[in-house]
């Protein structure tokens, strides 16, 4: 499976945007999806993650209440909404297939990496 992130823009402090991961090669429908970021110099950490039905979410507390996360089977196709950005949510932004049990926020249970989308907010 190739996961494709898009996107990822400029945007001032308070604004919006909307993160897209389709998926090629699979489909998507039986797998837990996350996204993480990364900003420059710093590891890459858990932003959210949706269950495979779509019945459970999971967030980061740093994005609580401003990020939601989706999923659109019949597109094959994660979404990230961001609200209310904050400069310190500038970073790279990747999606991953949960390949592995355990809990959602854990890294090195998501393989198959998209390319990352990046996301920079202005105060």
């Amino acid at each position: 499976v190739q996961l494709q992130a898009s996107g990822g823009g400029l945007v001032q402090a308070g604004g919006s945007l909307r993160l897209s991961c389709a998926a090629s090669g699979r489909t998507l429908s039986s797998y837990g999806i996350g996204w993480f970021r990364q900003a420059p110099g710093k590891e890459r950490e858990f932003v959210a993650a949706i269950s495979w039905n779509g019945g459970s979410s999971y967030y980061a507390d740093s994005v609580k209440g401003r990020i939601t996360i989706s999923r659109d089977h019949a597109k094959n196709t994660v979404y990230l909404q961001m609200d209310s950005l904050k400069p310190e949510d500038t970073a790279v932004y990747y999606c991953a297939v949960k390949v592995a049990s355990g809990n959602y926020d854990g890294r090195r249970l998501y393989d198959f990496w998209g390319q990352g989308t990046l996301v920079t907010v202005s105060s």
